[in-house]
């Protein structure tokens, strides 16, 4: 089982299971550009961020107290030692989690995170998110997610490669592809999905269903490294009308410019959209003429730092959010839109394509001010639905065509909207408030029908 958290802040050297040399290299990069510390992106974090809007759902479900027990608790949690020896000489002792949180309506799905700031509270806070997000999407999956508190920025590809085989030997024994399925996440990639499906297959033969997110060559599906952006456009699409927003013509700003927000902003881009802002670690940038979002994703996959992109203008990531827009894309980690920095948010509609990038507090000032939330919970669900896919495909040894996919993907984002949609104008509340609604009364029903209650 997972050991409990005690007092000590993320990331000090009384917490033997973080790499002292990794974390403290964090903080020393976040205070030089002038960014909070690891940890501290918010006031609160993102397991009281997915609790908060539990309890106001089991509320409104009227939830007895021994049910939400069962449902908010992780049904399996692994915490397991990752010793490596690094390029420095040293041997740096990482930890792994694999957090399981509710199968009730069929195996455990989440991805995998490399980051330093890797936590147990963080990935039980994300394995729910998923056994929600799952539900809402109408995919046949539980929750679940996993994560190592390893630099991945900073470690060598032989050297990722040893933490990744080591983290999937010690977890292979709870994996499976009917008890739970890995997908890539934050500085994870399909590289890292291919090395744990073959060291998942020394121990149990070639499995492609083990995880989903492989290169094409493994058995991976076309369309899942673009699906989740993906996805956060066909949210888009569905809700524009409502603000009177048309994708041609309307300018969006992209915090956090990794796989979901440059797919998201290229694909926008395709539908006539201008992206005018964006963001990664190295910093951010701004042009009211327009940044080509297709440039600049060529411009970092060939080495480039997105701060030194040509025709931008550097500016702080605080700045960032204080642009005029039609939509906002959050797309980086979470907790990052907070009560201090959403009165500077000046937008109609922010599309959540990170996990719980904005605090309940902020929610509130967004809500007053009249933007149009899509929340995480749905918004980024276009990456499970096509990791479903992927899975189904591997299940039967046959392989769907690009158009095929994105077809099936847009069905399913549209249906999901339309029914938290559909409940929330029911209650009169949030589209949040409403997938949740959604996620935890099917969850809840499949649990009650199994007998598991």
């Amino acid at each position: 089982m997972a050991k409990t958290e005690t007092e000590t802040p993320v990331g000090e050297r009384e917490q033997v299971d973080k790499s002292p040399q990794a974390v403290e290299e964090a903080e020393v990069e976040a205070k030089a550009a002038g960014a909070v510390k690891p940890g501290q992106r918010a006031e609160v974090s993102n397991l009281d961020i997915v609790r908060y809007y539990f309890e106001l759902a089991a509320d409104r479900l009227k939830l007895p107290d021994d049910l939400r027990v069962v449902f908010w608790t992780p049904y399996r949690e692994v915490t397991v030692q990752i010793p490596v020896k690094l390029s420095d000489g040293k041997i740096h002792v990482y930890s792994g989690y694999r957090i399981q949180h509710n199968g009730a309506r069929g195996p455990y799905k989440g991805g995998v995170r490399f980051h330093p700031e890797v936590d147990v509270d963080e990935v039980r806070a994300l394995a729910s998110l998923m056994t929600w997000k799952t539900a809402v999407a109408g995919v046949p999956f539980g929750g679940a997610k996993g994560g190592v508190n390893c630099p991945a920025d900073r470690l060598e590809r032989s050297e990722l490669q040893k933490i990744t085989r080591s983290f999937m030997d010690k977890i292979e024994k709870i994996l499976g592809p009917t008890r739970d399925i890995p997908a890539p996440d934050i500085n994870t990639t399909a590289q890292t999905m291919a090395w744990m499906m073959d060291e998942y297959g020394k121990l149990h033969g070639h499995t492609p269903a083990i995880c989903t997110g492989k290169p094409i060559a493994l058995e991976g599906s076309y369309g899942r490294e673009q699906a989740t952006g993906r996805g956060c456009v066909y949210m888009f699409r569905e809700a524009a009308p409502q603000i009177g927003l048309t994708p041609a013509g309307s300018t969006f700003v992209v915090q956090g410019y990794g796989n979901v927000g440059s797919w998201a902003a290229r694909i926008l881009q395709q539908l006539g959209a201008k992206m005018i802002g964006t963001s990664d670690a190295t910093g951010a940038i701004h042009s009211e003429e327009g940044i080509d979002a297709d440039d600049l994703a060529a411009h970092i996959r060939d080495g480039g730092k997105l701060t030194e992109f040509p025709g931008t203008e550097v500016i702080s990531p605080d700045d960032l959010l204080g642009i005029e827009c039609d939509v906002l894309i959050p797309a980086a980690l979470g907790g990052m839109i907070h009560e201090g920095n959403a009165d500077r948010i000046n937008t109609k509609m922010i599309i959540e394509g990170a996990n719980s990038p904005t605090t309940p507090a902020a929610d509130e000032i967004l809500e007053a001010k009249g933007v149009l939330v899509i929340p995480d919970v749905m918004a980024n669900a276009g990456g499970v639905v096509c990791s479903y896919f992927e899975w189904v495909q591997n299940l039967q040894h046959f392989r769907w065509s690009e158009r095929e996919v994105n077809d099936k993907l847009g069905g399913v984002m549209r249906r999901a909207y339309r029914d938290v949609s559909a409940r929330a104008k029911e209650e009169r509340i949030s589209l949040r408030e409403g997938a949740y609604l959604v996620g935890i009364e099917r969850v809840v029903e499949a649990s009650r029908t199994r007998g598991y209650v």
